[in-house]
This record gives structure tokens, C-alpha cells and sequence, in this order.
């Protein structure tokens, strides 16, 4: 027998190191050729790490979480053959995986690390019909026990002498099994001394990494305004129903990809990547829009390639599908990376005001906020109009809030009148 290594290998991009996510297998078992053994993660995307070769697992190199270098030992396999050690003459293959969320069976599992929640949420057993006031006999150390379980002595059958309730009579409720309607409400008021620790790796983990990068690097500063969307909503309406059985619902989003390509003709320092270390702002001509997006393993940016050639049905279909993606774990490092600036919306869950962080390298995020319909006053009159704010950030150190402010308030012109929208 032999022993196959297989080394971290190189993802390519530069990547020196990466984290190692979740293991597929363990110590003991056997593995075929290529099975995925691991994923990890790098900056952009999850990796599958498949086997080359066929064998038993006998060493893993590394604990989800951790950070391993390109080249250390990943995980040793013990094969048929001759010899002590061999090793790949090339890396173990690797393929872009679904980022998806931790296996419970890896250490990610979250474990309480102080007593069990209290039994108050099962309490069930056989009752005894007591009057709402009758007060049951008990000693104040059952009755404590009876409030640390959520349980209503009154509906326990006591077991001792004239019917006195016994720590084990509380067993015995618990241990029956027997539905019990009028438990639940009381369990809401149980104490509970519970705590879970919660690791933070993987898609978490670079998540904090990148927020924490953004916030301490850029000088942001966010700038809010108000738009009237009702005209648009009724063009959106009208599309919808002439044309969505052939080319598929529109939502808001794609006016605003459209508006925000055709703002930024004349913005074009809000397209543009700022490169602090070399002091260099690259501007660039193509627009590819990330749209933040919330999958199970958290905020993802897949990106709209090249919105400034796409029509509304277009876009509209390229978000559904990169949305799609992205929450089922299939988007692509290619489709998750080159965003030029971001558009982040949480639809009705929007809310009045948001302060969004910048995606670096990138200079300008749009945040959107729910539609509220609002009493408005227009030439004198008083009309219940549809109101949604944008609330964008901006990187103070290479944008003007002059600038910001009439970027913004392009895109509200845009909205406001949508036939402008198709003008060239």
C-alpha cells in the first residue's frame, strides 16, 4: 500500500492562500476518484477540491476555517501500489463549486455551549382539571422547579399526600408525552440560560472581511433623495401587460440599470475602480452593474455584464437568471467578480433610508428603498403619488458631493419623465 498527497493547489489569479470551508469526507473513508473531498474558498468564489485517485482517507490537513497556504497538505489517501508517499505530478483538479452552506456534519456545526434550552417548549403529560384560582399543594421548591419548566401546576396530577405535587409528578408530566394546549403560553415566559457559538468562516467570514476593508479604506458618505416613480410604474404596467406572456415580467430594476447607464454618460467618474495603493482611478466605458443579492450563506454581487447594451427584457432576464444563481449556490467566480458600481435593493423590505457600503474597489453603490404611495402636492393640488427614496454611498475620495448630488439627480430626472429613458 501506498500513500497518495494532495496538496493545496493553485486556483490561479495570484492566490497565494485560501480557506478551507467544509469537508465532504472524513478519516476512515473511502473515496474514489474524482469525488470532492473539500471545498474552499477564495476572495471570489467556493472551490471543489476532487480526489485524483482512489483510496481510504487517512489524514486531513487542515479544520474548516482555517487558512491554508497554496502547496501545504490537504489530505492524505491511502492507495493500492507500491511505495511510501506519492504525490500528484500536477495539483488535484479543482472546479468552481455551488457556494453553499456548511454541511452539519463539518465543525461548523453550531453547538449550545451552556445548559440545554429549557424542557418548557415540550411540556406536555397528563393533566388534572383544576379550577383557573385553585391553588394545588406543592413546595416551593416544586413550584420553582414548575417556573424554570413553563409548567402550569394546576394542570399536573399531584401524587403525594391530599394530592401534593412531587418534583417526580413534574417528571412524570413531562415524560408522558400527552398534548397539553395550554402549555405552549406559558413556555413563551420560561427563562432560558442557552448560548450557541456561531464560527465565523466561509462565505461569512469574507463578508465581515470585505465590509470591515470597505468601511476602514473609503471615505464614505451617503447621499438620500426622494423620487416620484409613479409614471414609471404605470410604463412598467403597461409593458407587463401588452408584452409579459411573450418577453417575461419586468420589475423596477431594469429602469433603473437603464437609467443608471445612461446618467452615467455624463458621470463617468461614478463607473470607475479606485486603486488606493497605486493612487490610480481607472474609469471605464463598459458598465457592468453588480446587483447585491441575499443568498442562505449571505450577501452575494453577481454582476450585469455590459448593461449599457442590454434592453429592459434583456437585463431584466439576466438579473432573474444571476439572482437565481446566486441563491442556489451556482453563480460563477466570472459571474460573482468585475462589477464597475453596485445596485442594491431590499425590495419591500427596503425601508425610508439605508446607508449602504461601498463594493471596492469601486466608487459609487445606488441603494433603493421601498414604494410607499404618499399624499403630494403638484401645481397646486394635492395627488396620492408612488415615493420611493434612493440612498446611495459614494468614496468621498475620489467623488465630489456636488458630483454625487447631480448623479442622483440625473437618475431621478430619468425616472421621473421615462420616456427619456429611450431618448438618444
Amino acid at each position: 500500500m501506498g500513500t497518495h498527497v494532495i496538496k493545496m493547489p493553485d486556483i490561479g489569479e495570484g492566490i497565494a492562500e485560501v480557506e478551507l470551508s467544509v469537508w465532504h469526507v472524513k478519516v476512515g473513508d473511502m473515496v474514489v476518484e474524482d469525488q470532492v473531498l473539500a471545498d474552499v474558498m477564495t476572495d471570489k468564489a467556493m472551490v471543489d477540491i476532487p480526489s485524483p485517485v482512489h483510496g481510504k482517507v487517512i489524514a486531513l490537513g487542515g479544520q474548516p476555517g482555517e487558512v491554508m497556504a497554496v502547496g501545504s497538505v490537504l489530505i492524505s489517501i491511502e492507495v493500492e501500489g507500491a511505495g511510501n508517499v506519492k504525490e500528484s505530478a500536477q495539483p488535484a483538479p479543482v472546479k468552481e463549486a455551488p457556494v453553499a452552506a456548511p454541511k452539519v456534519d463539518a465543525v461548523t456545526e453550531s453547538k449550545p455551549v451552556a445548559a440545554a434550552a429549557p424542557k418548557a417548549a415540550v411540556c406536555q403529560g397528563p393533566m388534572v382539571a383544576r379550577e383557573a384560582d385553585e391553588r394545588p399543594l406543592a413546595s416551593p421548591a416544586v413550584r420553582k422547579h414548575a417556573l424554570d419548566l413553563g409548567i402550569q401546576l394546576r394542570l399536573v396530577r399531584g401524587s403525594g399526600p391530599a394530592g401534593r405535587i412531587l418534583h417526580d409528578d413534574l417528571e412524570a408530566y413531562l415524560a408522558q408525552g400527552q398534548s397539553n394546549a395550554s402549555t405552549p403560553a406559558a413556555a413563551a415566559y420560561a427563562q432560558r440560560t442557552d448560548e450557541q457559538q456561531i464560527p465565523v468562516i466561509g462565505m461569512r467570514r469574507k463578508i465581515a472581511q470585505r465590509m470591515q476593508d470597505a468601511t476602514q479604506r473609503a471615505a464614505h458618505f451617503s447621499y438620500v433623495e426622494e423620487i416620484d416613480v409613479t409614471a414609471v410604474e404605470e410604463l412598467r404596467a403597461h409593458l407587463n401587460e401588452k408584452h409579459g406572456a411573450t418577453r417575461g415580467k419586468l420589475t423596477l430594476l431594469p429602469f433603473l440599470l437603464r437609467a443608471m447607464v445612461v446618467a452615467l454618460r455624463d458621470f463617468p467618474q461614478m463607473n470607475a475602480r479606485y486603486d488606493d495603493e497605486a493612487q490610480v482611478i481607472t474609469r471605464l466605458g463598459a458598465v457592468h452593474v453588480g446587483v447585491a443579492t441575499q443568498s442562505d450563506v449571505g450577501l452575494m454581487v453577481p454582476v450585469v455584464r455590459h448593461a449599457e447594451a442590454r434592453s429592459l427584457w434583456d437585463s431584466a432576464a439576466e438579473i432573474a437568471r444571476l439572482a437565481t444563481a446566486a441563491r442556489n449556490g451556482k453563480a460563477s467566480r466570472d459571474e460573482l467578480s468585475g462589477s464597475t458600481i453596485t445596485l442594491t435593493s431590499l425590495g419591500a423590505l427596503g425601508g425610508i433610508v439605508s446607508t449602504p457600503v461601498l463594493n471596492l474597489p469601486e466608487v459609487a453603490i445606488v441603494g433603493v428603498n421601498k414604494i410607499v404611495e404618499r399624499p403630494m402636492v403638484i401645481k397646486g393640488q394635492i395627488v396620492i403619488r408612488k415615493m420611493m427614496n434612493l440612498s446611495s454611498s459614494f468614496d468621498h475620495r475620489v467623488v465630489d458631493g456636488m458630483d454625487a448630488a447631480l448623479f442622483i439627480q440625473a437618475i431621478r430626472g430619468l425616472l421621473e419623465q421615462p420616456a427619456t429613458l429611450f431618448v438618444e
